[in-house]
């Protein structure tokens, strides 16, 4: 049986997490129907804009320069032992907030290839994000590696096998998104790590569309090297800086590729030599970028509040009334995602052949979705942020254009 509006409105009054999205900025667009892209940027909690005034007013406005020994120079380390608590499940001293994502990818995937010297392989995922892929083949070239490249069904992911196909002595490091970016399919981070480290590689994770919606263990899994966005289940803003995870048992022969002056030993000794800095400080180049860093802070607090198992209770549940509402679609509609719920991250892509069209239509009629080339439409599903009422009004939306499309 189809799940009916009163069916939506009952979880929502059941929802353990409603509460949540009054701690958020409601849009002021009478037009919206439903805003299903939080995987791709997530709505503005109210915190962030209390806090970013206090930072103008009184640590930008009032102590100037001087906030910076006052707090702002420790603040990527002190975020991103939060971060790390509330959703890699990784110890302090690991995690640091800073850099883009292709920026973090390419520190880490360097740094692996100089702490693997003489392997001559990278394993990666041939329809992993574009970013991921281009970087991955600009440290091939520069290091003088070969690229593995594994070809996994679109509808769901890089599996173990397909990892164990390519993995050798020669592979120098596997790098590899644990919740792909168009169907949402989770990869197997424990077996996929744990078959890499038997060869003698190392694996790079990009958790970005991980991280504030599938619970992680990073310590637990041995997880080497891991990078990710903060802008989407974290909510912290748009290009808000994203974070680097370096296991300790590797940050002493962690090769910075980028040396700035952030990551030398004594940043304001001016010396005219770099000497790697210990730990995580050794990760960093350039001068932190504070207004971000508080949007991911207060990103964060808000998922730790929450708990990441209540979260990704409610991402499956969500996901599952999609896929749900997604197969009484019709008319050339598939599912681009895995019917597994344990296997799905925190959206579901459904398919048409002529999905660019179909998507510019849902948000002309104020259903916010995005299109993934060459024929998917994501739907976003934030737990924080997304009511299952307005799923079902969106999904509701969806059908009559597609009715339209087809000609009913």
């Amino acid at each position: 049986m189809t799940p009916s509006l009163t069916d939506a409105e009952a979880l929502d009054a059941a929802d353990p997490l409603a509460s949540f999205r009054d701690r958020f900025v409601a849009p002021d667009d009478p037009g919206l129907v439903a805003y299903l892209d939080g995987n791709s940027l997530g709505r503005p909690p109210k915190a962030t804009g209390e806090r970013l005034a206090e930072l103008v007013a009184h640590d930008w406005g009032t102590r100037l320069i001087r906030s910076w020994s006052e707090g702002w120079m420790e603040l990527p380390f002190e975020v991103g032992d939060r971060l790390g608590a509330a959703v890699l499940g990784a110890a302090s001293g690991q995690t640091v907030v800073a850099d883009s994502t292709t920026v973090c990818l390419y520190k880490l995937m360097r740094a692996a290839a100089a702490m693997r010297p003489g392997r001559t392989e990278v394993v990666a995922d041939r329809g992993n994000f574009p970013t991921d892929r281009y970087v991955v083949e600009a440290v091939a070239a520069e290091c003088g590696l070969t690229v593995r490249w594994i070809s996994a069904d679109p509808a769901g992911g890089v599996t173990l096998a397909d990892v164990a196909d390519n993995l050798s002595e020669r592979t120098a490091f596997v790098t590899l998104s644990h919740v792909a970016y168009k169907s949402g399919w989770i990869a197997d981070l424990h077996g996929i790590t744990d078959a890499a480290h038997d060869t003698g590689a190392l694996v790079v994770w990009d958790l970005c569309h991980s991280v504030g919606s599938v619970p992680l263990d990073l310590d637990d899994a041995g997880v080497d090297l891991a990078a990710g966005c903060t802008y989407k289940f974290l909510n912290a803003g748009p290009g808000a800086p994203a974070f680097l995870y370096v296991a300790a048992a590797l940050q002493d022969e962690f090769a910075q590729p980028i040396t700035g002056w952030m990551g030398n030993a004594d940043p304001f000794a001016m010396t005219s030599d770099y000497t790697h800095a210990t730990g995580m400080r050794r990760v960093l180049s350039g001068t932190p970028p504070i207004t971000g860093l508080i949007g991911v802070d207060e990103g964060v607090k808000l998922v730790a509040e929450a708990g990441m198992h209540r979260i990704r209770a409610k991402a499956v549940a969500l996901t599952e009334l999609a896929v749900a509402l997604a197969d009484e679609l019709g008319d050339g509609v598939g599912l681009g995602s895995p019917r597994n719920p344990e296997q799905r991250g925190g959206h579901v892509t459904v398919t048409h052949a002529d999905a660019k069209t179909l998507s510019d239509r849902l948000i002309a009629a104020g259903v916010v979705i995005d299109h993934r080339p060459p024929n998917g439409i994501r739907i976003g599903l934030s737990p924080l942020t997304t009511s299952y009422t307005e799923l079902h009004r969106a999904m509701t939306v969806f059908k009559d254009v597609v009715g339209g499309a087809s000609g009913r």
